[in-house]
């Protein structure tokens, strides 16, 4: 399965159970560690966990490596690594403080930044 039909199984799997506000980042550019970050919002505790399993789920029917879960225990976040994509499973609270669109862009113009300096 290539990174493209990850991410639309992955995006799949989220609004089988109801995810929010699920966002897509591509940061191939500013990590080694991953590809992509998809993160999005469970309304409960309860939620966060059916979405994580939901997405671990159906990647394995597809044949995709699940490298380890993070979180499940509390479920306030849930972090699914795929390997070429990392999943944030995130009650809105958890999801406001931490940012992460936020810190990620902020990656990401930083590096634009500093090419364009340099």
């Amino acid at each position: 399965m290539n990174l493209e039909e990850m991410k639309a199984a992955v995006v799949d799997a989220l609004e089988d159970v109801k995810a929010t506000d699920i966002n897509v980042i591509d940061v191939s550019e500013m990590t080694s560690l991953t590809s992509c970050m998809i993160i999005a919002s469970g309304s409960s505790n309860r939620q966060t966990k059916a979405l994580a399993d939901n997405v671990q789920k159906k990647l394995k029917e597809k044949g995709a490596d699940i490298n380890g879960v993070e979180g499940e225990r509390e479920g306030e976040w849930v972090l699914v690594d795929l390997g070429d994509i990392v999943v944030h499973i995130m009650l809105p609270a958890t999801r406001d403080y931490y940012n992460l669109e936020q810190l990620w862009g902020a990656a990401e113009s930083r590096r634009h930044n500093a090419k364009a300096a340099g």
